[in-house]
């Protein structure tokens, strides 16, 4: 049969997911680039941060909806730090993970780095947070698996995620009475 005729191979995941009641940190994990093109940036010739922003909630939401196994949503975007600029022309590397799970809702970190091209050296130059919510075909939330955090460094990020997830609340619950 020629190649045009031939049905796709389906598309395989590098691993497989572990069954929902056994999902970790790891599983979620998402590490996708993007090079810094000229109608990216600004006058002084660094990104824009809205652009950056959308990649983060990219990288994020993909690592949301791994771990849940299905569609998420955006319900915040916490604690975006620019740490230092990204130059015109850099390679942007964006790293993403589950770092707590509720009932419906998720906190990602994501992490992001540039790559110089001639170097290969990379600098971290920006970080954030964002909490997602499961949803199902109507729109509403949904339950997600439990997160079971396997080494010491995702302990420490899933206790710190606890109480970040508790300031959020609280302010929330402010935001709701003004």
């Amino acid at each position: 049969m020629p190649p045009a005729l031939r049905a796709p191979r389906p598309v395989r995941p590098e691993r497989p997911l572990p069954p929902l009641g056994r999902r970790t940190p790891r599983s979620s994990r998402v590490e996708t680039a993007q090079l810094v093109l000229p109608g990216l940036t600004n006058v002084h010739g660094t990104i824009f941060g809205g652009i950056l922003m959308q990649w983060i909630d990219i990288a994020a939401g993909i690592a949301a909806a791994r771990h849940s196994s299905g569609p998420v949503v955006t319900a915040s975007m916490d604690r975006l730090h620019f740490l230092d600029p990204v130059q015109l022309g850099e390679v942007v590397v964006l790293q993403a993970q589950v770092n707590f799970a509720a009932r419906t809702s998720m906190e990602v970190g994501v992490r992001v780095m540039c790559e110089n091209q001639t170097t290969f050296t990379r600098r971290q130059t920006t970080r954030a947070y964002l909490t997602f919510v499961a949803v199902d075909e109507n729109g509403r939330p949904r339950p997600v698996p439990a997160l079971h955090p396997q080494t010491a460094v995702e302990r420490r990020r899933f206790a710190d995620a606890q109480r970040r997830r508790a300031v959020r609340l609280r302010e929330r619950r402010a935001m709701k009475k003004d």
